[in-house]
């Protein structure tokens, strides 16, 4: 097996990058020879295939690009072959016939870069200041973009231009008749000039935007119309999104106007569905006229290297809420004390910043629950004693610093899944970090070998099951639930409604943009957002939830890498969670189930317990995964659960009181932040300018002192 070993996608990689070059060195043979058939064979292999990996393989082609192998290069080389098999092909006068279709050539490789000039200051010319998103935009007078082929594919533009070119000089090699690769190059020359004119309407004055200028005073206008209060601010990267989603929701229930603002571009299309109006600034100077609107309070879910940017407007409060908490230093980041307030769940926070030292101000701390909680469903008894015990092992990834207790899937995650998968009563689910093995190899292979695990267990359940039936029925076959055939597996009808409701929940989720769309496409689009959308939503994600695991085998393992379910889905199925010091402990605690920690920090329990406040509710396992057996004891027998009342006071501890409920008091901090921002104001409106110190110094100095007054009085 020669790609033994080798990942299937990198040996699909391999086997079209070996094909390419077969087909250049084909080319080149034949044009050298000559020998026609080889020639038309190879120069038609060729760009079919390079057609076909602009579509399915464009990674592998970005890696060409990398070497100066780029698709202008490796089209400009099959031609030149061509035309060099042409002059060794006899009844081909080349001094007669050869002449006008290098020339013909020629003409079109300068269309195409006319073409790429017109498409650069036509995307200039679209590039907004401003991005928005639930904002009417109609005033600006935006226009829909033109075909995606000619303004942001240049490599599929330059490929499909090409077709009738070698097509009409391979007729030509194989018939003599030079006419045929006039043809094809006639046609190639008429629509590339086509398409050059059309493209160039977009810089006609009907169809081009406004200029920043004017952009920015639409802008202007919109915030003092609209007159936002409260603000989410937001600074990211592309699979950082969730943490300013799961604030979204939280931010739409307060009191007052609120606004979202991002400084990436593409994060626009990356925040959950929402009527919120959504800003882009991603220059600081158009980021500075917020200072100039009524917007009192921003939340900043995260730190970046641009949160440092916004801090600079005096006239907004800012308020640090993170996206988790937990009792990783990561928790307690110094850069916290920039923030006007630096808003926890609970008590536990509170102490953990004061233990660290790192400059924030007690009384800058306020405690305001985790109100995106609400969706997390109470303890509510052990599994039934008929039905499979769902365990959720949610570990954490590796993290920067090489710490070996930041996750257990290296050291501890096969022992933790194969304890598991051992009991015939456990439903496992394994939802890993999306960052895993980004880090660290050791744990993206380990993660492998868990979902191998997991794969082999599920085949020995349906082998198993099919056993059983006796009848030679599928293990899917059958009407009875629990009848030992496939774990209990639903019915066709479980999946078709699964899929309906995936269909209705996407079509919802997601706004339909033509594949042509840009960005100032998308912003007219969603220039006004849909009544209601968020609530639908967010009903959609409970119907699909539900269905999802209506669908599932009821005994089934299930590996879980997709965004949905969402982690609080799998709580609110789980009996109990297996995880690493993370926030997942903190927000599973909600529930008030029962949950372990790993312990792969090679530390004492009693350490370990100490270390980490958060562990004190719960089991710890060591790497060897050994107490396994004890934790699914106090999960199904409550006599045996000892930590029930620990996890109900670590909760609060966590968590903050359950009265008056989080969202509450999240709004009441919020007014309190908005009220501190408005004696600012106040402060500042009825300070003159003499009672600056600076200027009454200056004051002092340029005044005329009267003959006996000293100086200074």
């Amino acid at each position: 097996m020669p790609f033994a070993g080798i990942a299937p996608r990198r040996a699909v990689q391999i086997m079209a990058l070996a094909a390419l070059l077969t087909a250049y060195c084909a080319l080149l043979i034949g044009a050298l020879v000559p020998n026609v058939p080889l020639l038309v064979a190879a120069a038609a292999g060729g760009l079919t295939l390079d057609l076909y990996l602009q579509h399915r393989q464009p990674g592998l082609l970005s890696l060409l690009s990398r070497v100066r192998f780029d698709v202008m290069v490796r089209q400009l080389l099959r031609d030149m072959l061509i035309l060099f098999g042409l002059l060794q092909i006899d009844g081909i006068e080349p001094l007669k016939e050869q002449s006008p279709l290098t020339v013909m050539l020629l003409a079109t490789y300068l269309l195409h870069f006319v073409i790429q000039g017109v498409t650069i200051m036509m995307r200039r010319d679209r590039t907004l200041p401003i991005v928005t998103r639930n904002v009417d935009a109609s005033a600006l007078g935006l226009t829909p973009a033109p075909p995606r082929i000619l303004a942001r594919r240049s490599g599929h533009r330059l490929l499909y231009l090409s077709v009738p070119v070698t097509a009409g000089l391979l007729t030509t090699a194989a018939t003599t008749d030079a006419v045929w690769g006039v043809l094809g190059l006639a046609v190639s020359l008429a629509l590339s000039g086509g398409g050059a004119l059309y493209l160039a309407t977009w810089l006609l004055p009907g169809k081009r935007t406004p200029d920043d200028q004017r952009v920015r005073e639409w802008f202007a206008d919109w915030l003092a119309e609209y007159r936002p209060t409260v603000g989410l601010y937001f600074s990211g990267g592309a699979t950082s999104a969730y943490q300013a989603n799961m604030w979204v929701s939280t931010l739409a229930a307060l009191d007052g106007r609120p606004l979202i603002v991002l400084r990436e571009r593409f994060m626009v299309q990356k925040i959950t569905a929402t009527d919120v109006p959504i800003v882009c600034l991603p220059k600081v100077a158009d980021l500075m006229l917020l200072e100039h609107s009524t917007l009192k309070m921003l939340l900043h879910p995260a730190n970046s290297g641009k949160t440092s940017q916004v801090l600079r407007i005096p006239t907004i409060k800012h308020a640090f809420t993170n996206h988790g908490e937990s009792d990783k230093l990561s928790s307690c980041n110094p850069y916290a004390k920039a923030y006007d307030e630096v808003w926890v769940a609970g008590p536990a926070a509170r102490a953990r910043y004061q233990l660290a030292d790192i400059g924030v101000d007690d009384r800058d701390v306020v405690e305001v629950g985790r109100p995106q909680l609400a969706p997390i469903l109470p303890y509510s008894g052990p599994p039934p004693a008929d039905g499979p015990t769902t365990v959720l092992y949610a570990p954490t990834w590796e993290g920067w610093d090489g710490n070996p207790g930041n996750t257990s899937v290296v050291l501890a995650g096969e022992n933790i899944v194969r304890r598991l998968l051992a009991d015939p009563g456990v439903r496992l689910l394994y939802k890993p970090h999306p960052l895993t093995g980004s880090v660290d190899p050791r744990a993206g292979a380990a993660d492998k070998r868990m979902q191998a695990m997991i794969a082999e267990a599920n085949a020995a359940l349906a082998a198993a099951a099919g056993e059983g039936d006796g009848d030679g029925e599928s293990a899917g076959e059958g009407e009875g639930e629990g009848d030992g055939r496939g774990a209990g597996r639903p019915g066709p009808e479980a999946a078709a409604e699964l899929a309906r409701v995936q269909a209705e929940l996407d079509a919802l989720a997601t706004t339909s943009f033509r594949s042509s769309a840009d960005e100032v496409e998308r912003m007219l689009v969603q220039s006004a957002p849909e009544a209601g959308r968020a609530e639908a939503v967010q009903a959609a994600t409970g119907a699909w939830e539900e269905a999802y695991w209506a669908s599932l085998p009821e005994r089934e393992h299930q590996v879980i890498t997709d965004s949905r379910p969402g982690i609080y889905a799998c709580f609110n199925v789980a009996d109990v969670l297996i995880s690493d010091v993370s926030s997942v402990i903190s927000d599973y605690l909600t529930s008030e189930k029962p949950y372990a920690v790993a312990n792969t920090s090679g530390l004492t329990e009693e350490a370990f317990r100490a270390e980490f406040p958060t562990v004190r509710a719960g089991t710890v396992l060591g790497p060897q995964a050994e107490e396994i057996p004890d934790l699914l004891r106090a999960v199904r027998d409550p006599e045996h659960d000892t930590l029930a009342q620990a996890r109900t006071e670590l909760k609060e501890h966590l968590l903050g009181p359950s009265d008056p409920p989080s969202l509450v008091r999240f709004n009441d901090a919020a007014a309190a932040l908005c009220a501190k921002a408005d004696a600012r104001a106040a402060r500042m409106e009825a300070r003159g300018e003499s009672d600056i110190p600076s200027q009454r110094r200056d004051a002092a100095e340029d005044r005329e002192l009267e003959p006996d007054e000293p100086a200074g009085v």
